[in-house]
């Protein structure tokens, strides 16, 4: 069974190790002097965040300009990146984006990145792949790069949400923020900095007496539609969409740019496991009236057990971060 067998006594044996992850940031046209101070600093963020993960950390935007744009240096590290492996990729758009009614872009400096070329240049990618465009107008990269194994966050809801976005700011810093550990299990999840992060936009916009002009989204569904935060109380849906369709973030609270320590021993295919069965027992209680009683609670029954087997062997772990 590779790097996780199971023994006839139900436990589990754990001998590997994880591919550290990636982590892309790329830094668009400032435009102002100002607006690139700040681009600067919420990057510089990111390196920090990618340094304290043991991640990869790979940057475009910053150095002087050269004959390679930034857009073709961008295209050339994901060419450069492995395509199939449990290692994350992440992607971190910071800056400017614009919205012609069809198409939406990233600013970068030279030729912009554009939502149709992005979802192109990923299509090879069997990894799990996270994209955070945190720029103006980045709505429609959320439709175009929705699928399978990704998560797209967007700071805006609309490609016509156009004034600056400040939603990258306090992602830049949520994503490590302790203070956003809402299940308070020692680490900080995606769905958890998203939350804070637009929660700490919203409250920007009130202090300053300012028309919220941005809001964030999140798919992690492959949907295409995306969830606002709003959504969300703690790490738990509390709405639905219209029209009976799934909510965002069941995912998104699985994945951990830094890692608790408990987290860190956990070999890859046993996490992948043990997320494939929280996601599994999250589904089954969506689906709880769809049940007779007796089938639902055995069915739920059998996930709790493997769940248990696999923590049974984890030192230090005798629960799981099951959303209940």
């Amino acid at each position: 069974m590779g790097l996780m067998a199971a023994h006839a006594n139900g436990t589990y044996a754990t001998q590997a190790t994880d591919t550290p992850p990636t982590v892309i940031v790329a830094v668009g046209a400032a435009g102002e002097e100002e607006f690139g101070r700040e681009f600067a600093q919420w990057a510089e963020q990111w390196r920090a965040a990618t340094k304290q993960a043991g991640a990869q950390h790979r940057v475009v935007g910053l150095a002087p300009t050269s004959e390679r744009t930034d857009l073709l240096q961008l295209k050339d590290i994901l060419s450069s990146e492995p395509t199939n492996t449990t290692a994350e990729l992440w992607l971190v758009l910071i800056g400017h984006g614009t919205f012609d009614g069809r198409e939406a872009k990233f600013n970068l400096r030279g030729p912009d990145l554009a939502a149709t070329d992005l979802a192109e240049w990923l299509k090879p990618f069997r990894r799990p792949v996270i994209v955070l465009n945190c720029s103006s107008s980045s709505s429609p990269f959320l439709n175009k790069l929705s699928g399978p194994e990704r998560i797209i966050v967007t700071a805006t809801k609309s490609g016509y949400e156009e004034n600056f976005a400040r939603f990258g700011k306090f992602m830049a810093t949520a994503i490590t923020d302790t203070k956003a550990d809402l299940d308070k299990d020692g680490q900080t999840s995606l769905l958890e900095a998203f939350v804070m992060a637009s929660r700490q936009t919203a409250e920007f916009y009130e202090a300053e007496g300012r028309l919220a002009t941005e809001t964030a989204l999140l798919d992690d569904n492959g949907d295409g539609l995306g969830t606002p935060a709003d959504f969300f109380r703690g790490v738990r849906a509390v709405k639905k969409p219209a029209g009976g369709g799934t909510v965002d973030g069941l995912r998104a609270h699985q994945i951990h740019l830094v890692r608790s320590e408990a987290e860190q021993q956990m070999p890859p295919e046993l996490r992948a496991r043990r997320d494939e069965l929280e996601l599994a027992v999250a589904r089954l209680r969506e689906a709880k009236p769809t049940y007779p009683e007796d089938d639902y609670y055995r069915r739920l029954e059998n996930l709790m057990v493997e769940l248990a087997k696999i923590y049974a062997v984890l030192p230090g772990n005798s629960s799981t971060r099951v959303q209940r």
